[in-house]
């Protein structure tokens, strides 16, 4: 069934609707009709299965209005809350990144500049980046079928990302110098759900050692994810698949 994201506004009691770019998917190219059913999300956490009810107006802008039949309790998300603090790439692996993160069960994603990065933002690009890392994030959770739009924030500086993270319950650091995967797995297996855990992944250059003690010195459990070097679009994916496998039943 076609997942849609619709403004909270725009569900009512036992109705809502559609308006915006959707309108126009749903009717010309789904060729979806009145009787069809689909489901939408807040973007939050309320997940509803619907019946295209008509399409018309709303104020001045096309709509396909919907009636709520039942809201949909068991959900796509992971049962914990992750977060990746991503070293900012270069070229266009972010977008890669943020989509692949998205479909695998991701809740937010915070770009970081590092000692090793190469890609530096001046405020006008990354404003330009936000919006379309944004955007890139939407597109991967509606083809997930994710009840909740991941949002990718600000891009913040090392020290002020690790600090941000200091209330999380686990903090994980892959470090190439970390200890083996016995480790690891003792580690992830102590991710419950309902937990709150950050992730983060270096540049293509990894961590200072600075940076690395810094991130001790705060919490993070620095650890290896296999005797193979990741690339850093790779290794986010990989951390984030075991905790997946980890966490759901």
């Amino acid at each position: 069934m076609y997942l849609f994201f619709v403004d909270r506004t725009a569900i009512g009691e036992g109705e809502a609707a559609i308006t915006g770019p959707d309108v126009n998917h749903i009717k010309n190219v789904l060729r979806m009709k009145p009787g069809d059913k689909l489901r939408i999300s807040d973007g939050e956490k309320l997940c509803y299965n619907c019946r295209i009810s008509a399409f018309g107006k709303s104020g001045e802008q096309d709509a396909v209005f919907l009636e709520l039949l039942s809201l949909d309790e068991d959900g796509t998300e992971l049962p914990a809350e992750i977060v990746l603090y991503q070293a900012l790439p270069k070229g266009d692996k972010m977008e890669l990144v943020i989509q692949k993160n998205v479909e695998l069960g991701i809740r937010s994603i915070v770009p970081v500049v590092t000692e090793r990065t190469v890609v530096r933002l001046d405020e006008k690009k990354a404003e330009a980046k936000l919006r379309r890392w944004n955007a890139i994030s939407e597109s991967a959770a509606k083809q997930s079928k994710r009840t909740v739009v991941p949002r990718v924030m600000p891009v913040m500086k090392f020290r002020d990302a690790i600090d941000s993270a200091a209330d999380f319950d686990c903090r994980l650091f892959p470090y190439e110098n970390a200890e083996g995967m016995e480790y690891t797995r003792q580690v992830l297996s102590e991710v419950r759900p309902g937990t709150r855990t950050a992730i983060f992944i270096g540049p293509e250059g990894g961590f200072s050692r600075e940076e690395a003690a810094y991130a001790e010195e705060k919490g993070f459990q620095a650890i290896s994810l296999g005797r193979r070097i990741l690339r850093t679009e790779t290794a986010g994916f990989a951390l984030l698949a075991a905790l997946m496998l980890q966490l759901e039943k």
